[in-house]
């Protein structure tokens, strides 16, 4: 199942499923969640080559040559993917109609790594 994933560097995350990933795809998920004019940094696959047209500065990093170049890197958003798959493992796979509900856990777990998670949920189910 095709997984959309951007990370804010020092911020938060956000995950969603797509319907496929096509360069028009990941432009509209691009557009709706990162401010024009942004510095965008990604993997080398080939269909992240469009976003310089949408006024976006693009950096790329080879990971076949290196994980970093600099400020050039994206191991932030590949630490999400290594928690929510090790997260995920323990469930021995899951649905295809829950897989997004499981996602969107996985995403506020991350964004909320560092805080009492008990706590944040009681605060929430109390307003």
């Amino acid at each position: 199942m095709p997984v959309f994933g951007i990370l804010e560097r020092n911020g938060v995350v956000r995950v969603d499923v797509v319907k496929d990933v096509t360069a028009r795809r990941l432009l509209e998920m691009t557009l709706r969640m990162v401010r024009r004019g942004s510095i965008i940094y990604t993997d080398k696959f080939h269909i992240y080559d469009a976003l310089m047209c949408c006024g976006y500065r693009h950096l790329r990093v080879d990971h076949g040559k290196r994980f970093s170049s600099g400020k050039v890197y994206i191991n932030g958003l590949e630490g999400f993917w290594s928690y929510a798959k090790q997260r995920l493992a323990k469930f021995h796979g899951v649905s295809k109609e829950k897989f997004p509900l499981y996602l969107k856990e996985m995403e506020f777990r991350y964004n909320h790594r560092n805080e009492d998670l008990f706590e944040l949920l009681a605060q929430n189910v109390t307003k």
